[in-house]
């Protein structure tokens, strides 16, 4: 049978090797080492390699972000956990203003190899200050990479591509997805001995011939569920293209699938207003508008701060019903 992992399991596989890999991969943050992580996601990394790569941080994200940027540029590849994605704010300097810029500040002589790792989801019922999406606003700055993995398989080796990577890279998980099982062969099942995902790449999880439904994150569930509710329910053949990467951005992969459906939607968990979905709405009709039989439609949150009560915030975030219904309103 093939071998079935969690999320969590996977991101923790592909810290687990890349340490072993190369000595200068450290993991760093708040109850990382001890605690094994507030998710889980590190735990047995702390007992197996000790407290020179696998380093509790204080309460303190300006503190700690700025030490893992610093250390990056000393050689140093850090992955930075972040409890939460919110909490990015509180290090907005640090991120934005030194990691993104000093390869460019530098005239290239200076990189800043660090991942900065954790959730960033809704739905979780934590309220609005603990909810945030912020992959659009990461992936604004050049000199920063924003990857968003909706699968176990896909977050091992995006995972081992961003360690890797002398860019900062944004690798924005999902607490809703951390328990859940996927199919991910083991590194001696694999031709090159691991499982390696270059950034960059988009992934087509479902073809079809009708209409292109394009996503992130966990949003590519929602797609992949409102697929099969169009094919059994209305005859209607979706395909499902998964960025799997934000910024670098696969434009071909798009593209090539609009240019076969004629028809697109972009869902995601991200708010409407300046989202990613705008910037692929607005790049499809620049690119190939002739190819289109109908408006590229979005499905999003709902613009509004994280809704702390259950039942509402369950219809903040986008369904499959909903997208199953605006997909009917185009084809």
């Amino acid at each position: 049978m093939p071998r079935r992992i969690t999320y969590r399991d996977a991101v923790r596989e592909a810290l687990d090797e890349e340490i072993a890999r190369d000595p200068m991969v450290v993991v760093m943050g708040e109850e990382v080492a001890q605690y094994n992580g507030a998710y889980k996601v590190t735990q047995g990394l702390w007992d197996k390699w000790g407290d020179k790569r696998l380093v509790d941080t204080p309460i303190s994200e300006a503190g700690f972000i700025g030490m893992g940027i610093g250390a990056s540029m000393l050689g140093v590849r850090p992955v930075m956990e972040l409890m939460f994605w919110s909490f990015y704010t509180v290090a907005w300097d640090q991120i934005v203003n030194n990691g993104a810029m000093v390869r460019y500040m530098s005239g290239g002589k200076i990189n800043c190899p660090i991942v900065i790792r954790g959730p960033a989801n809704g739905g979780t019922s934590v309220g609005a200050t603990h909810s945030h999406t912020p992959e659009n606003i990461m992936a604004n700055f050049p000199g920063m990479k924003c990857v968003c993995p909706s699968n176990a398989y896909d977050a091992k080796g995006l995972m081992k591509a961003a360690i890797r990577d002398n860019d900062p890279v944004m690798f924005m998980e999902s607490t809703k997805l951390y328990g859940e099982e996927w199919e991910v062969p083991s590194n001696d099942e694999l031709p090159n001995g691991e499982l390696f995902i270059p950034l960059g790449l988009a992934d087509v999880k479902r073809e079809g011939t009708d209409i292109s439904l394009i996503a992130h994150g966990k949003a590519v569930i929602t797609c992949l569920e409102a697929a099969r509710i169009l094919e059994e329910e209305h005859g209607i053949s979706a395909e499902v293209v998964d960025l799997r990467t934000i910024r670098p951005l696969d434009e071909d992969t798009i593209l090539e699938s609009v240019a076969k459906t004629h028809r697109a939607i972009y869902v995601e968990e991200n708010k409407p207003y300046c989202g990613i979905g705008a910037q692929i709405a607005y790049m499809i009709q620049e690119r190939i508008f002739d190819e289109l039989d109908a408006p590229v439609q979005r499905v999003c949150s709902l613009d509004a701060p994280a809704i702390y009560s259950p039942p509402l915030e369950a219809i903040q975030l986008p369904t499959a019903d909903v997208v199953v219904a605006k997909a009917l309103g185009i084809c």
